[in-house]
């Protein structure tokens, strides 16, 4: 079995990459970094830290990578069994066109072998997002051959994996958490789903979706905003600081409790993950940066993302929510030099007051009383 897998950052090569050559699959990146190309074609593999409890050092090997930009990336497609991403959100549609270009040459090799396409992303259903930029590329024959022979199958993934260390003078040296989940959708795959360790099957995704979205991605960047506001440079840090871990522990609670009501998860063992993320937040060999998960304000403040998605979940069924407004209310401070989105958030609510800044970026009712709740407890943080 044969994988190209786009994004060769730290996730790519420390969470899915690695799941993908530790199953025996022949891997092959792509990626646009020219030393990370070099350095993966020179050496066939990396080193992967895997810090906790009981940390260790495992190789991965047998791998190979390939300029995306370039034009060897079309028989690549057309010729694997597997296509998977870890690019993040912004660049998923930006590789379309030659996964498009791929497909194509795929169907004129007269290939009918099937292949399963995978978005790793930090976001909902983004395989799904990815088949309708790849579709919209396609001529209207191709779409129809690709409908028969290509899965496009959503997953949720959950691994902490922190940038590299400064000045770390290995490139391909990548530290990752002992935890790692990625769950896929198994209705959508095309022929049987490849036997991969640590990859799980499930017929109702969006349930898992929405409890990563819900929990780690809403505590994690509660954690990290509060933590900004409050000097701590670390999530560790911010999570050790008892203020900040009461409001993030009363923010995943009430997206959890959100959760029961829409998935009958069983309560008990919801609690038992809350905690385990928790406890995944104070792993003192990950130095994950408050600025990293911070970044993109808007983009997690949108209607369907892990702030606004779980309140309008407490709306929804009528429950309690002041943690998560108190997280809104600190992305909405949230500063920083390096982030565009940051930087358009505040000009943003400079021009238009917080209220209609957050109801535009959120989607809810600029009078709704939710809305009152955020701005509140903004201005009280001010």
């Amino acid at each position: 079995m044969k994988a190209l897998h786009f994004g060769a950052g730290n996730i790519g090569r420390g969470f899915i990459g690695k799941l993908l050559a530790d199953a025996g699959i022949e891997l092959v990146f792509a990626d646009v970094n020219p030393a990370i190309l070099d350095a993966l074609n020179a050496r066939g593999g990396y080193p992967v830290s895997v810090v906790g409890e009981q940390s260790s050092v495992e190789q991965v090997r047998g791998v190979s990578a390939v300029n995306s930009s370039s034009e060897a990336i079309v028989p690549l497609i057309a010729e694997v069994d597997l296509l998977t991403t870890a690019v993040g959100p912004q660049i998923l549609p930006r590789i379309a066109a030659s996964v498009a270009h791929g497909l194509s040459q795929r169907r004129a090799n007269g290939t009918v072998r099937p292949l399963n396409i995978i978005a790793c992303e930090n976001m909902v259903r983004g395989t799904s997002q990815l088949k309708d930029h790849v579709m919209q590329a396609l001529s209207a024959a191709d779409r129809d051959w690709v409908e028969q022979h290509v899965g496009f199958v959503d997953s949720a993934v959950d691994r902490i994996v922190p940038p590299s260390a400064v000045g770390e003078p290995d490139p391909l040296a990548v530290t990752v958490e002992t935890f790692s989940e990625w769950i896929v959708d198994q209705t959508q795959f095309v022929g049987p789903p490849p036997q991969i360790a640590g990859m799980e099957l499930t017929d109702n995704l969006m349930a898992f979706v929405e409890r990563k979205l819900f929990t780690l991605n809403t505590g994690h960047v509660i954690a990290a905003y509060l933590g900004k506001l409050a000097g701590h440079a670390t999530i560790r840090e911010a999570i050790l600081d008892p203020a900040i871990r009461a409001v993030v522990r009363s923010a995943m609670t009430e997206s959890g409790d959100v959760l029961i009501a829409r998935h009958g998860f069983d309560v008990e063992q919801h609690g038992s993950y809350i905690r385990k993320i928790i406890t995944r937040f104070e792993n003192p060999y990950l130095q994950d940066d408050v600025e990293r998960v911070g970044r993109q304000p808007l983009r997690k403040l949108s209607p369907e993302d892990r702030l606004i998605k779980p309140l309008r979940g407490t709306l929804e069924f009528g429950l309690p929510h002041a943690g998560l407004v108190q997280g809104i209310a600190a992305a909405m401070h949230y500063r920083s030099d390096a982030d565009p989105q940051a930087q358009e958030l505040q000009a943003l609510i400079a021009r238009q007051g917080a209220r209609h800044a957050l109801a535009q970026i959120s989607g809810l009712a600029p009078e709704s009383e939710v809305i009152a709740e955020v701005v509140q407890a903004y201005n009280a943080m001010s």
